[in-house]
């Protein structure tokens, strides 16, 4: 197979290993004579693997008792509406940092509107193209919930520690979650769709303290309403079984690095290898905030005076191996993803064509 290095945003690089059990797993599932696309999700074979799945999110986040890790149907675009039908009686608080948050409060204030209430944004960084995290705000202590997205695969920013926040705390993980530690505890939610770090597209994870449902008066329909999926463990409906085997498989594959302290430590590193060589590198600029940086997506563009350089850049790099570092088609210039399973080797590779394209126009 040939050889490449993948930086794409999502569907994204997944751990051989992972992959490799799958492709196993497509032929014959746990010895049944059945592939794991046409097993039932009601025998004990299937219900071992929500099992492990299940056991190892909340190993490897030390997830509480007073959460519960759901694997549903939808992407965090579904997300969004999860988050709203479960917690919003009558106002809703977002930090506006890109365009997933962006879509989320607009979702918001469309329910917000029909219910009779209101949903804020308390601060947005789209008066600089969401370019910093917005930090001096202040989270209304009246609001029902307060919502962030972590990481803004756009743009490249990232909220890289856990708000205190005086009212329930939503987080759209979608793109870092398990690539760093994250205090569970202080969140009403978490959620994101699996693509990123922990598996296929095809489901959304939803980690969900118990006691902060049911506080609603409004009617939830049924699978939008968080506690049918926790008293059906996760299967009131058929789960999207291939999605969950692989993320299974993925979850196992960073138990087997270490667990999420260990591969947040590869993460800085990757991402600190590839800002430092962007920053020397006089053909390229960062174009997030320093102290905002993502350590999943480096966004990066050709230096002033050198942007008629980006079709060849890009050209470039493909002829090197690179897949994937086109920037998102609303801004342009390059993007590269490392998220969990990307090698530091991938990265090294990048920095040397980075360095070979700046010999070819000295």
């Amino acid at each position: 197979m040939k050889k490449v290095h993948n930086f794409n945003a999502g569907p994204c690089v997944l751990p051989q290993e992972a992959i490799d059990a799958a492709i196993e797993a497509l032929k014959d599932f746990s010895s049944t004579g059945m592939s794991v696309i046409e097993i039932s999700h009601r025998t004990k074979e299937w219900e071992a693997v929500m099992d492990e799945c299940r056991s190892l999110w909340k190993e490897l986040l030390n997830i509480p008792d007073t959460h519960e890790v759901l694997m549903l149907g939808g992407g965090a675009s579904m997300g969004f509406l999860y988050a709203i039908m479960n917690f919003f009686e009558k106002k809703a608080a977002y930090l506006e940092t890109g365009v997933w948050a962006k879509k989320a409060l607009k979702e918001a204030k469309g329910i917000a509107q029909t219910c009779g209430g209101e949903a804020v944004a308390v601060a947005s960084s789209a008066d600089k193209t969401y370019c910093y995290i917005p930090k001096d705000y202040t989270i209304p202590t009246d609001a029902d919930y307060f919502h962030i997205t972590t990481n803004n695969t756009i743009y490249g920013t990232e909220i890289r520690y856990d708000i205190d926040s005086p009212v329930p705390l939503i987080a759209d993980m979608s793109s870092d979650i398990l690539s760093r530690p994250v205090d569970v505890s202080k969140y009403a939610l978490i959620y994101g769709g699996a693509q990123k770090n922990v598996g296929p597209a095809g489901v959304t994870f939803a980690i969900v303290r118990k006691d902060a449902l049911g506080k609603v008066s409004h009617y939830i329909p049924t699978m939008l309403n968080f506690q049918t999926h926790i008293d059906g463990g996760s299967m009131f409906n058929t789960p999207p079984v291939f999605p969950i085997f692989v993320m299974k498989e993925t979850l196992k594959w960073l138990k087997k690095m270490g667990g999420v302290e260990a591969i947040n430590k590869i993460n800085v590193k990757k991402a600190q290898m590839l800002y430092d060589e962007i920053d020397r590198n006089p053909l390229f600029v960062g174009t997030a905030a320093k102290e905002d940086r993502s350590i999943m997506n480096v966004c990066f563009v050709m230096a002033p005076g050198h942007e008629e350089l980006q079709d060849e850049f890009l050209a470039f790099a493909k002829s090197k191996g690179m897949v994937g570092i086109k920037g998102h088609r609303s801004v342009g210039g390059f993007r590269a993803s490392l998220y969990n399973a990307c090698p530091v080797e991938s990265v090294e590779a990048l920095i040397a064509c980075m360095q070979e394209f700046e010999q070819l126009h000295k």
